[in-house]
């Protein structure tokens, strides 16, 4: 029982470590978008693309920049509808 125990705690830690993580950074004098974000969208005020391709998405609102993989931002669902223009 306690084997079992064990395993359940191992592997639910494993998963958590797994886990996309979003980042938080605060702005300063800087502005958006900076050199190295895309707009996603017109309709889409304020969300980037960051880096080079479609897999991370930055959100800028009061001088604060929160970034996320895009399938935790937006949802599996929705992440695959969003275009991503990789230029």
């Amino acid at each position: 029982m306690k084997t079992l125990m064990v395993l359940v705690l191992l592997s639910s830690l494993l998963c958590a470590l797994a886990a996309p993580i979003c980042s938080r950074r605060a702005l300063g004098n800087l502005s958006c978008p900076q050199e190295n974000q895309r707009q996603i969208q017109a309709g889409l005020k304020d969300h980037f693309w960051a880096g080079q391709g479609c897999k991370e998405i930055c959100y800028c609102h009061q001088r604060e920049l929160l970034c996320c993989p895009k399938d935790v931002f937006f949802g599996y669902k929705i992440a695959s509808v969003i275009p991503c223009d990789q230029q």
